[in-house]
């Protein structure tokens, strides 16, 4: 008899359930499932940067004579950051100044000249004109006396040939001065073009020189000045750096998971731990860096106190408004559009059972409900990866 209370008692205790692993309520955090409207966000953290950042590159090679303005300083279009020297840039300038007084001075006695010959050509045309004027008043008047038979024939004929070669001479004379005028325009643009081209050159001299002595050219603040005193420098090779501390944008760091669905124009905030500052996305970098996307928010309010270039901030972007759908706050693991188990709790709010529950669009702080849940419904959101064994747990 004892032997069959013993069997009996072992084959109910097989079909019991093991125990449930024990789970202190106060170390996990549980939600409400709701039904109702979310703003979908993501959230990265960055830096404020200036939007307007210049490298001042050295247009000449040349050496270091000085450094005028250390970084911090405050800087104008026309101040002078530091002077470089360099004696061939000096000569080319003077000899391109050289160059264009000659040209001028060329071009001013080819005027000279030009003038004299046309001034040479007009009298020839007046002196033949007149020559032309009274040869025929003397053909005029022959041609009346012939008609009285007081000269003959042929003196007549004489004087006509005569008033007939002058004006053709005449003709010639004008035709010629024309010519005069059209080789003076043409000489004279020639010229001009040798004054123009000897004028860019010296002013291209000029600016080499002139940019021995850097300036930022706009208004700003000085943040780097990467060069030496005595130090060569080559052209191309940036010599300093000016930025705008008054036009600021945050540069974000955002997860590549969570970065797809930004778009250029989404509204953002940056908490500059000293105040919100709203924005929107001005640029997206196309491709991710070590897990994350760079992600440019411009500032379209007003910076706060203390708001100054390469300040950490937390940035905050609004992707979409998600209307009437089942949410519960974000669990420790799991991403949006997955499968995961979390434990759910019995009407009893002590025990907990495993459910698989599929995961729709996320947020910051929510994520969606495609299945597995109802609304109303209670799960541990907490990292239970150590109770995978299992499928119920108690809270106490």
């Amino acid at each position: 008899m004892a032997l069959l209370l013993v069997i009996g008692l072992s084959a109910a205790l097989a079909r019991m359930e093991p125990a449930a692993p024990t789970v202190e309520r106060s170390t996990v955090l549980t939600d409400t499932v709701k039904r109702g409207s979310i703003v979908r966000q993501v959230r990265g953290v960055g830096t404020l940067v200036p939007e307007d950042t210049r490298w001042i590159p050295a247009v000449t090679d040349g050496r270091v004579e000085r450094i005028v303005l250390r970084p911090g300083a405050q800087v104008t279009a026309d101040s002078v950051i530091l002077e470089l020297s360099n004696p061939q840039v000096e000569q080319d300038a003077s000899a391109a100044r050289l160059a264009l007084r000659s040209a001028e001075a060329t071009f001013a006695n080819l005027r000279v000249q030009l003038r004299n010959e046309r001034l040479t050509q007009e009298s020839t045309v007046a002196t033949v004109n007149a020559e032309y004027q009274q040869a025929k008043l003397e053909a005029e008047a022959k041609e009346s006396l012939a008609q009285e038979k007081l000269i003959g024939s042929l003196e007549l004929k004489q004087s006509l040939i005569k008033a007939d070669t002058l004006k053709t001479r005449l003709d010639i004379e004008q035709r010629r001065l024309a010519s005069a005028d059209e080789s003076i325009d043409a000489r004279t643009r020639v010229q001009e073009a040798a004054v123009d081209t000897a004028r860019d050159l010296m002013r291209l001299q000029e600016s080499r020189l002139a940019s021995l002595k850097v300036r930022p050219g706009f208004a700003g603040v000085l943040q780097q000045v990467p060069v030496d005193v005595g130090q060569r420098v080559a052209p191309g090779q940036n010599l300093a750096r000016v930025a705008d501390p008054m036009q600021l944008k945050a540069e974000l760091r955002i997860a590549e998971t969570s970065a797809k669905d930004i778009e250029i124009g989404q509204p953002a905030e940056i908490d500059t731990r000293n105040g919100i500052i709203a924005g929107r996305v001005s640029r997206k970098d196309p491709a991710a860096a070590n897990g994350s996307v760079l992600v440019d928010v411009s500032l379209t309010e007003a910076l706060l106190r203390g708001a100054v270039p390469d300040l950490s901030v937390d940035g905050t972007i609004q992707l979409e408004r998600l209307e009437n759908i089942l949410y519960v706050a974000r669990p420790s693991l799991g991403q949006d559009q997955s499968t995961i188990g979390l434990f759910r709790l019995r009407p009893n709010g002590s025990d907990a059972d495993r459910v698989q529950v599929k995961l729709g669009r996320s947020s910051v702080n929510a994520v969606e409900v495609v299945s597995g849940l109802k609304e109303g419904e209670t799960v541990v959101l907490s990292d239970m990866s150590a109770f995978d064994a299992v499928d119920r747990v108690r809270l106490r």
